[in-house]
């Protein structure tokens, strides 16, 4: 059995005398949970899952609280990954720093800091295709991108000490495996505006970016938008579907692949801002896809 551990730790306030409000601490304990069984589910079994329960291929226990700041521990221990059996250290290896890259992907997203992908878990999975048999199904971006969605309540959740109560003044996340000790993520006050509240721009915005990833099936990608200086995550709205609309947005993700300094690689937009309370934008609804300006 592969073992990578992760702690929730908060501090400040009354969790340095290792006291939380208790309702607070049960909310953000099952938002820990739910996105670790979560993530762990699509990295061993290349599905997204809404309910921890249905989590296969692993189990995730918890010990009890450490004395210090409130802090508890749990263990992720994988059995298999699918149909994918386990067993020999390099094997074992690749798989235990697969959950850790996701988990720091998902969390550190859902908080507004991005994770370049490809660097990351893409390079991760790159290195995968080498194998002859490889260890886990391939997770792709847009796949990441749809748990995100999933894991945002439990994230906000893993708050409630900071916000609620105010039993706790941060929270830090680590994961632990073998002796590689990884700082995933720290949450306060202001983390918790990011997550909490999403405000829509009332006018439309035109804009130029260069569609980094993108799913057919839902519509939905991320598109590089050079002001934000990041991938920014998109949908398509319901009368922005149409054929010529989306092969403006799959020829950007193509041409984007091949020279990602090219022109012809840009797709011009009219889009809702949808922003957090500090005005950070944190996604775009696209209404309409603009015809590329003339040389």
């Amino acid at each position: 059995m592969i073992n990578v551990k992760f702690s929730l730790s908060f501090e400040g306030n009354e969790a340095n005398d290792n006291q939380l409000d208790f309702y607070d601490a049960a909310d953000a304990l099952t938002g820990f949970q739910r996105s670790l069984a979560l993530t762990t589910h699509l990295v061993l079994n290349g599905e997204i899952i809404t309910q921890a329960p249905a989590l296969k291929g692993a189990r995730i226990l918890i010990k009890s609280p450490e004395q210090g700041s409130w802090k508890v521990v749990t263990t992720v221990g994988m059995i298999m990954a699918g149909a994918h059996q386990l067993g020999t250290a390099p094997r074992d290896t690749v798989l235990g720093n697969l959950i850790t890259s996701a988990y720091d992907y998902v969390v550190n997203e859902t908080l507004g800091f991005h994770v370049d992908f490809d660097k990351t878990l893409g390079q991760q999975y790159e290195d995968l295709k080498k194998q002859r048999k490889p260890i886990a199904p391939k997770v792709t971006q847009s796949q990441m991108d749809a748990l995100i969605e999933k894991c945002e309540s439990s994230v906000k959740e893993m708050h409630r000490p900071i916000y609620a109560s105010k039993t706790a003044e941060t929270a830090v996340i680590k994961s632990t495996y073998r002796r590689s000790v990884t700082d995933i993520a720290e949450m306060d006050a202001d983390t918790f505006d990011y997550v909490n509240l999403t405000m829509q721009v009332e006018q439309p915005i035109e804009n130029t970016g260069r569609v980094s990833s993108y799913n057919i099936n839902t519509f939905k990608g991320r598109v590089f938008v050079p002001a934000e200086h990041r991938p920014i995550p998109f949908d398509l709205a319901e009368g922005c579907r149409d054929i010529q609309s989306v092969q403006a947005v799959t020829q950007s993700l193509q041409r984007n692949a091949r020279d990602r300094f090219g022109a012809d690689g840009e797709v011009r937009f009219v889009a809702f801002r949808f922003e957090s309370s500090t005005g950070r934008l944190k996604r775009l609804l696209i209404t309409r896809i603009l015809p590329p300006v003339a040389p």
